[in-house]
């Protein structure tokens, strides 16, 4: 590991070392549900749903439900037509092959409605420890405003470069971090770079003060 991949992770330990998932659950299900609704949606406002969602529901009742009673309850966090026939599906899915447990197995989960690579990497690293970065809106603008991976990459590209660059074991954590740092300090719009200690590695700081 080089000097500035050292230097990212200390930083990013001074200021989230007790990073994890923002995302309240309970039951494994929850949280692969919770991910499935966060596409383009905020951690509060999917938490704020998922309290209403289970407070009426369990995988069972869910799978069971009126499509247009879920789609009332997960309106707040967008896309709720087309969610709310995931959460449906994945529910009856989850039921039928594995009794209602989220499994350990990527292929699998990968091949539910609404669960990308993103999603899995969430649930495998939550519910499973495995060793995984998921790539969101936050951790691709921190990377490539730090030199981590280039403009034009995607973000399985992301993934990839950020695994090669940082020790396995810590990942999991990694992942947590740059979320945070992404959506409290690395902001899309105004980030605090004047009180950042990173600002040496980043193309975004050195754009905007020439």
């Amino acid at each position: 590991m080089k000097d500035k991949e050292k230097k990212i992770l200390e930083y990013l330990d001074f200021l989230y070392y007790d990073a994890k998932c923002e995302l309240n659950y309970s039951k494994d299900y929850e949280l692969l549900i919770a991910t499935v609704l966060s596409a383009q949606c905020t951690d509060k406002r999917v938490n704020e749903v998922t309290k209403v969602l289970w407070s009426k529901y369990d995988l069972k009742t869910l799978a069971d439900a009126n499509i247009e009673d879920i789609e009332k309850i997960i309106r707040p966090v967008g896309s709720y037509t087309k969610k709310a026939s995931y959460l449906k599906k994945i529910a009856i899915k989850l039921l039928k092959d594995y009794d209602g447990i989220v499994p350990n197995n990527r292929e699998y989960l990968e091949s539910l409605p609404g669960v990308g690579r993103k999603t899995c990497n969430v649930v495998l690293s939550n519910i499973y420890n495995v060793p995984c970065i998921a790539v969101d809106t936050h951790v691709e603008r921190v990377s490539k405003r730090l030199g981590l991976a280039y403009k034009n990459d995607d973000v399985r590209t992301i993934e990839k470069k950020l695994e090669r660059k940082f020790p396995k074991e810590k990942w999991g954590k990694l992942h947590h971090q740059l979320v945070l740092f992404g959506r409290y300090n690395c902001k899309a719009i105004k980030p605090d770079c004047d009180n950042c200690q990173l600002k040496e590695f980043c193309k975004y700081y050195k754009k905007n003060e020439e």
